[in-house]
């Protein structure tokens, strides 16, 4: 009976790492993409950065940050995410 209860701790520690490792890979993954994104309007400009696992997943993120501070309510900010951004500059890590 101990044999069996050992070697079942054993492969819940190993599921346990694995785990942690697939957590910590697909954390890093995410974070590959990073660009700084720069929007304007109505008069105003603003730039973020944002990081995703795919350049339109970043520079998307980046947008919604963007037109987020620019806008004046949800009509403006759709209208907003419209545009396109004056300018996408990626960031090295």
């Amino acid at each position: 009976m101990a044999s069996k209860s050992k070697r079942l701790s054993w492969i819940i520690a190993l599921g346990a790492a694995l785990f942690i490792g697939i957590l910590a890979y697909s954390s890093f993954q995410a974070t590959r993409n990073q660009y700084e994104v720069c929007m304007s309007f109505n008069g105003s400009s603003h730039c973020a950065s944002a990081s995703g696992t795919s350049y339109e997943q970043a520079v998307r993120s980046a947008q919604q940050i963007d037109c987020e501070l620019l806008s004046n309510g949800r009509t403006q900010n759709m209208v907003c995410l419209d545009q396109q951004p004056t300018s996408i500059r990626r960031i090295n890590q």
